[in-house]
């Protein structure tokens, strides 16, 4: 008797329409059954953000032969989620793989990132998760390179599992197929984006401000999700949503409270 193939949800934040979501659907049918619920437009950098005050919508979509169930959401990456557990499939996929991003979740993006809290979110919901993200911002980028990896990580976890309230962020760094070295494991660089606000004035003499800014990557140590993208290697970084800094309590604890 052949084994149950997984069911693998699907989602993104660059758009139902994203090529990154084409080719993370083209190697997930490789692994299981597929499920897509993704935001009917762009929600980049959403973080986990939820819809609470606007009503929803979902319109059922052709994407692929191969794909059976294929949803487009009006809400965030997060709101898929939600939506694909409760209502769409009424139980927990086998595992939930979110991307492939245009352009990079490494380090302190994985803060703002909405492909990474649609992965979160199914982590809360325990749900093995996995975030994929290409450094290149293209829409055209080329995610070939990639899939060989995604293939690889995606069945490690399918096999393995994850520790209990663990997430993957998977970042692959924009090199042909030849010059990707490997997988690194590693911790998330300690960077931060350096930012400023573009003014301009609109032909109504109100003023109005685009956000800009410099990533700056202040960690030098060799086992960073950075350092690895810099020399060659896919990053792979697990990530945590219990943001308790343990290692303060005790600290605190001594203060008068």
């Amino acid at each position: 008797m052949a084994a149950k193939k997984p069911l693998i949800l699907v989602t993104n934040d660059d758009g139902i329409t994203a090529p990154g979501i084409m080719a993370l659907i083209s190697v997930m049918k490789e692994l299981g059954d597929v499920v897509v619920v993704a935001p009917d437009s762009p929600q980049s950098a959403t973080g986990h953000a939820i819809t609470i005050n606007n009503t929803l919508f979902i319109n059922k979509v052709q994407i692929d032969e191969a794909v059976k169930t294929a949803y487009s959401c009006s809400g965030t990456p997060v709101d898929c989620v939600k939506f694909a557990v409760n209502e769409i499939l009424h139980r927990k996929p086998d595992l939930c793989v979110s991307g492939v991003n245009h352009g990079s979740n490494s380090s302190i993006n994985v803060i703002y990132s909405g492909t990474l809290s649609a992965a979160v979110e199914a982590g809360i919901e325990g749900i093995p998760a996995i975030g994929f993200s290409l450094l290149d911002y293209n829409w055209e980028a080329d995610f070939e390179p990639a899939k060989r990896y995604i293939k690889k990580i995606t069945e490690n976890v399918i096999n393995n599992g994850l520790p209990e309230g663990v997430i993957l962020n998977v970042n692959f760094p924009k090199l042909p197929k030849s010059q990707i070295k490997g997988i690194k494991i590693c911790r998330q660089a300690k960077a931060m984006w350096t930012e400023s606000f573009d003014k301009r004035t609109n032909p109504m003499g109100r003023d109005y401000y685009w956000l800009s800014g410099k990533f700056v990557n202040l960690d030098k140590g060799e086992d960073t999700d950075e350092w690895a993208l810099d020399h060659g290697y896919v990053s792979v970084v697990p990530v945590q949503f219990d943001l308790t800094a343990h290692h303060a309590i005790h600290q605190l604890n001594n203060w008068d409270m």
